[in-house]
C-alpha cells in the first residue's frame, strides 16, 4: 500500500549528561483490507536503523484512510481521551512483546523508545500501566549489548520521570535492577543508571508512601554483595533513607547491621568512609532514642565483629559495644559470656592497638558493674512478668564462617548466631534479666587455663572471679571445685599483681 510522507517527531532525548540523542519517527497509517474492513498500522522508524510495523485493530479512521493519523504520542493521547484502555494495553503489549523483547537488537531499541513515548503520552495515567511499561525495560537491563542496556536506562528514566510517586509500589524491582547496573562494566550504562538512581532517590525523599517494610528483605539480601560498586550503591541508599524524617530505619537496624560491618571491611577507602558515616549516624540515633532500640537483637552481631582481625571493624564494633552496655544496662547481661570472649583478649593488646584496648577496658569495667547481689537470688524467687521465656545465649552458640573463634574443641568459642527473631528485647527491658553464670565461668576458666594469653587479660579474669564471688557467692560456690585447682596453679606466677589477685580470689 502506498503511504503518505512520514510525519516525524522527536520522541525522546538522551538523558542529561549522556552522549548524543535518539530520534525516532512514529507514524500510523490505515489501509482497507481485502474483506472491506480497515486496519491501522503503527510504524516506528529509528534514524539508527530499522523500521517496525505494529498492527492496530478497531481504531476509528480519519476521513482519508491512507492519510497519516498521528505520531505514537498523539495516538496514545487520543486513546487516553477516549478512555480506550484496551487499545492502550494493546499498543504497550505489542511494543513489549514484538519489539522490546524481540531477538533483533534494532527491534528491541525501537520497543524501548516506543515504551518511553507511550509513558510520556499517558502522562499521569501512566501509573495505571506501570507494570506493563516497566517489566520489559527491566528485562533489557540484562541485555548482552551495552547500547541496549543504555537505551533501557534512558527509557526507564523517562517512564519514572513521568510517573514520579506512582512508581513506588514497583520500587523493589527498580532497586533490584539498578543495583545490578551499578556494577555494569560499561561507563555509559553506569552513567545512565546513576541519573535514574538520583531521580528515584528524589522521588523517595519527597514521598511519604515509601514501603520500608517491603524493602528491608531486599536490602538485607543485597547488602552482602562483594562488588565494590554494588556496595557503594547500597550505602548511598541507606544514607538517603536515614535522612528522610518519615522513614525510621533504626527499627530495622538488626536486619542490616551485620552487612554494614562487612562492608566496613571493603578494600576501597571511599566505601569504608561512607560506611563509617552510616554507622556513625545510626549510633547518633541510638544515643538519642535508646528506649526504642533493639539492643538484644544486635548484641551477638557486635560480639562477632569485636573478634575480627580488621582493626577498623574491631574498633567500631567495640565502640558500639561500649555504648550498648552503657545505654542498655542489664539488658546486656544475658550476653556477658560472648562479650567477655570478645573483650578480654583485647586487654592484652600493645600500643599498636591502643585505641581498641582502651575501649575494651571500658566495656569490661562497665559490664562488671552490672553484676549485683540481685543476681545471686534464686531464679524462681525473682518476680516474673507475662512474657516469653528469656533466651539463654549460651544455648545459641554457633560458629560462623569467617569469624574469630576460640579453641579447636569450641570450649572457648562464644561466637553467637546473629539471626534475627531469636531475642525478645522489648520484654527483657521490662522484666528482670538473668545472669547466665555458667557461661561466664566457662569463658573465665578457659582464659585462665591458657598460659599463652597476655598477663593483663589473665589479671582481668581474676578480677572478674573475685567480683563474682563477692556479688554472687551462693551461685559461685558450685563452681569452686572446678576453679580451685586452676587458681592454686596461678600462685606460682612471678607477677606481683597476679599473685596478689590470685591470693584474694583463693
Amino acid at each position: 500500500t502506498d503511504c503518505q510522507d512520514f510525519h516525524t517527531e522527536k520522541i525522546i532525548n538522551a538523558a542529561p549528561g549522556a552522549q548524543g540523542g535518539t530520534e525516532v519517527s512514529v507514524e500510523v497509517y490505515f489501509e482497507p483490507s481485502h474483506l472491506g474492513e480497515t486496519k491501522g498500522i503503527l510504524m516506528l522508524s529509528s534514524i539508527t536503523g530499522g523500521e517496525y510495523i505494529i498492527p492496530l485493530f478497531g481504531v476509528a479512521l480519519p476521513p482519508k484512510p491512507q492519510a497519516p493519523l498521528s505520531s505514537l504520542s498523539r495516538l496514545v493521547r487520543e486513546f487516553v481521551a477516549q478512555n480506550n484502555t484496551v487499545q492502550i494495553k494493546h499498543v504497550i503489549q505489542t511494543l513489549s512483546q514484538e519489539f522490546a523483547l524481540s531477538q533483533h537488537p534494532h527491534s528491541r531499541k525501537g520497543g524501548l523508545i516506543g515504551l518511553a513515548a507511550c509513558s510520556i503520552a499517558l502522562g499521569k495515567d501512566s501509573g495505571l500501566y506501570l507494570k506493563e511499561l516497566i517489566e520489559p525495560v527491566l528485562t533489557c537491563f540484562n541485555d548482552a549489548d551495552s547500547r541496549l542496556r543504555y537505551y533501557a536506562c534512558e527509557a526507564l528514566y523517562n517512564i519514572v520521570k513521568v510517573a514520579r510517586g506512582a512508581v513506588l509500589p514497583h520500587f523493589n524491582v527498580l532497586f533490584d535492577g539498578l543495583s545490578k547496573l551499578a556494577a555494569d562494566p560499561d561507563p555509559n550504562v553506569k552513567s545512565g543508571s546513576e541519573l535514574l538512581d538520583r531521580l528515584l532517590k528524589d522521588i523517595v525523599t519527597e514521598s511519604n508512601k515509601f514501603d520500608l517494610v517491603g524493602f528491608i528483605p531486599l536490602l538485607r539480601e543485597r547488602i552482602y554483595s562483594n562488588n565494590q560498586y554494588a556496595r557503594q550503591f547500597i550505602i548511598s541508599w541507606i544514607l538517603v533513607l536515614e535522612s528522610v524524617p518519615d522513614i525510621n530505619l533504626l527499627d530495622y537496624l538488626p536486619e542490616i547491621l551485620d552487612g554494614l560491618f562487612q562492608i566496613l571491611g571493603d578494600n576501597g577507602k571511599e566505601i569504608r568512609k561512607m560506611c563509617e558515616v552510616v554507622l556513625g549516624e545510626f549510633l547518633k540515633e541510638i544515643k538519642k532514642n535508646p528506649s526504642s532500640v533493639k539492643f538484644a537483637e544486635m548484641a551477638n552481631i557486635l560480639v562477632i565483629h569485636c573478634q575480627t582481625t580488621d582493626d577498623l571493624i574491631q574498633l567500631t564494633a567495640m565502640c558500639w559495644m561500649r555504648e550498648f552496655i552503657q545505654l542498655a544496662g542489664r539488658v546486656m547481661l544475658p550476653y556477658s559470656s560472648g562479650i567477655l570472649t570478645a573483650v578480654l583478649p583485647c586487654l592484652a593488646y600493645d600500643d599498636r592497638k591502643k585505641s581498641i584496648k582502651e575501649v575494651a577496658n571500658v566495656c569490661n569495667q562497665s559490664l562488671m558493674k552490672l553484676v549485683t547481689p540481685e543476681d545471686d537470688e534464686p531464679d524462681e524467687l525473682k518476680p516474673t512478668a507475662q512474657r516469653p521465656a528469656e533466651p539463654n545465649p549460651d544455648d545459641t552458640l554457633a560458629k560462623q564462617e569467617g569469624t574469630a573463634g576460640g579453641g579447636p574443641d569450641g570450649s572457648c568459642d562464644s561466637s553467637f548466631s546473629s539471626g534475627s527473631g531469636v531475642f525478645t528485647p522489648a520484654s527483657t527491658e521490662r522484666a528482670p534479666v538473668t545472669l547466665h553464670l555458667d557461661g561466664i565461668v566457662q569463658v573465665l576458666n578457659c582464659h585462665l587455663s591458657d598460659m599463652a594469653i597476655g598477663m593483663m587479660t589473665r589479671i582481668a579474669v581474676l578480677k572478674w572471679l573475685y567480683h563474682l564471688y563477692i556479688k554472687t557467692p551462693r551461685k559461685m560456690f558450685r563452681h569452686t571445685d572446678s576453679l580451685f585447682p586452676i587458681l592454686l596453679q596461678t600462685l606460682s606466677d612471678e607477677s606481683d599483681e597476679w599473685q596478689h589477685m590470685a591470693v584474694r580470689v583463693n
